[in-house]
């Protein structure tokens, strides 16, 4: 049995909402003019670069932070990038990184793509560079093999307006970013490969931490926050010792330990990434080769993707990942959250109440009752308890419904109960509004629907049925988020308290039509989850 999910489908879902602002792609900062130093023409270590200023929000777009990973560079850790200095234009986004181009109807185009992509984008309201602002640094999803900082449901306009410096970046994707081999271990100074996409995200803070000064942004306020893979991104950060310091605060949305409740996705030894890689270079023939890794780096990314794109089984789109490699990641994160061996940072995450829909599989009933023993075992029967499913057309949903508890909340309330059990702040939301558009109404509260709510970006999606309770809901959230990053508190004057997360009342945030307190965060799919993960 495999699922028949796939990336196109979660694009065609989201392309139907999306609608793709036009900008002319360029390799990062334009042709060079001379400098003044100042938050017009900010001073990088790299040297000076100029952007655009527009109703008081100062924009800087495709700024590269590490050197092209081309060449020789492919697969190796992110380099310095070349200085110059004149003053560069950054007027317009670099490229993003390569990747499946499925997005055929054009609305969720990520643009240009080039193996150059390891660029980054600010936005600031700093009136100087002596405002110390908070920032916020945004790491995309998309299954760690697509997604780019650059998308228009990424602008960072709306947040910077309430007063924080925001920062979105590109990271290698599939398996320019997250192959592993033999050979590549073999010459690396650690003796490890394929994290190479963590590696540009850790190169992408300690830029923050150089630079974002510069732009009016305190270097020792720094709050990470980020979706799905992106979310997942920060929890193994959350792990590293590579990271250690970058950011202060962490914001988490639907990011799961895959591990705990629903171990579709485990996370690979180094080991098994390398056999991973091995068998890459046999299908692309490059095994045969006097020089294997010289004919790997001679492959075009075209072919590279190509050969990577097979589909995880289950209910999981990701088939190339991060991996424990003793360097970067230690242990695997689960077991590093259960030991405490996380960084000491305040977090505030949740999910959306129906992340099951677009990754619930199309599958008969004997296939769900087959399943369900291969993952969990002796406890097979409690969870079709659970989520029963008397009848084919009740697959789906059960399955939906499985995803979102298990998958994705028990997670959520995992890492909370770890850090605040560390005496870290915590912060659980739900998000429950639901599209008003009649054709994405079926998927209800759907994977990735709040991001736009984040951001404040609902005036770049097509979308119908939208109200002002949505536009209150934006409001709210960016209130949230952003009073989270100033101080690690997101409670703020006007809106409903938002209590922090204590064990055993488990309290959380419904955001949706309104915003209202429970508690007792999914208690039973916690439970259950321990149980299977041996917690």
């Amino acid at each position: 049995m495999r699922s028949n999910l796939s990336t196109r489908r979660i694009l065609v879902i989201l392309a139907a909402l999306f609608l793709s602002a036009t900008a002319l792609f360029a390799p990062g900062c334009g042709r060079s003019v001379r400098p003044a130093g100042n938050l017009d023409n900010p001073v990088l270590d790299s040297g000076p670069i100029s952007g655009r200023l527009d109703n008081g929000i100062r924009s800087f777009l495709g700024i590269p932070y590490a050197a092209p990973p081309v060449g020789d560079l492919r697969w190796r850790e992110p380099q310095p990038v070349e200085p110059w200095k004149e003053v560069r234009p950054c007027l317009a986004y670099g490229p993003s990184c390569p990747q499946v181009r499925e997005d055929w109807t054009g609305q969720l185009d990520v643009g240009e793509t080039s193996e150059d992509c390891l660029y980054l984008n600010v936005w600031t309201p700093a009136e100087s560079p002596d405002d110390r602002l908070p920032v916020m640094v945004w790491i995309h999803g998309g299954a760690f093999k697509s997604g780019s900082g650059s998308l228009p449901i990424y602008d960072g306009t709306g947040l910077a307006s309430r007063g924080v410096v925001v920062v979105t970046i590109n990271y290698r994707l599939g398996p320019l970013g997250f192959m592993a081999h033999p050979l590549l271990s073999e010459e690396s100074p650690h003796g490890v490969s394929g994290n190479y996409g963590l590696l540009d995200q850790v190169a992408a803070l300690e830029w923050v931490r150089r630079n974002i000064a510069a732009f009016g942004g305190d270097p020792g306020n720094v709050t990470v926050f980020g979706e799905s893979a992106g979310g997942m991104s920060i929890l193994y950060l959350m792990t590293s010792p590579l990271a250690d310091g970058l950011f202060q605060r962490a914001i988490v949305e639907s990011g799961p330990l895959t591990e705990l409740g629903l171990p579709v996705n485990k996370v690979p030894t180094l080991r098994e990434a390398e056999k991973t890689g091995l068998e890459m270079s046999k299908k692309l023939g490059c095994d045969q080769a006097y020089d294997e890794l010289a004919a790997l780096r001679a492959v075009p990314a075209e072919k590279l993707l190509e050969a990577a794109s097979t589909d995880n089984p289950f209910m999981s789109p990701i088939n190339l990942s991060p991996n424990i490699d003793g360097y970067l990641l230690p242990e695997p994160p689960l077991e590093a959250f259960a030991s405490g061996n996380t960084a000491d940072t305040p977090l505030l995450t949740g999910i959306n109440a129906d992340e099951g829909t677009i990754f619930a599989p199309d599958i008969s009933l004997e296939q769900y009752r087959t399943m369900l023993p291969f993952l969990y075992g002796g406890l097979a029967q409690e969870v079709l308890a659970r989520y029963p499913a008397g009848g084919p057309e009740q697959v789906k949903p059960a399955l939906a419904r499985l995803i979102t508890e298990l998958g994705f909340a028990a997670s959520a309330r995992f890492t909370v109960e770890c850090l605040s059990a560390k005496g870290m702040p915590c912060y659980v939301y739900y998000f429950t509004r639901e599209a008003g558009d009649p054709r994405v109404r079926h998927l209800g509260s759907f994977h990735g629907l709040e991001i736009m709510y984040v951001f404040g970006t609902l005036d770049k999606v097509r979308i119908s049925g939208l109200e002002e309770a949505d536009l209150r809901l934006s409001k709210a959230m960016m209130a949230y988020w952003t009073a989270f990053a100033r101080s690690g508190d997101p409670n703020t004057a006007g809106l409903p308290e938002w209590p922090s997360y204590e064990e055993g009342e488990a309290p959380y945030l419904e955001l949706g039509e309104g915003i209202l307190q429970h508690s007792g965060f999914f208690q039973e799919a916690y439970d259950l989850s321990l149980r299977r993960s041996g917690y």
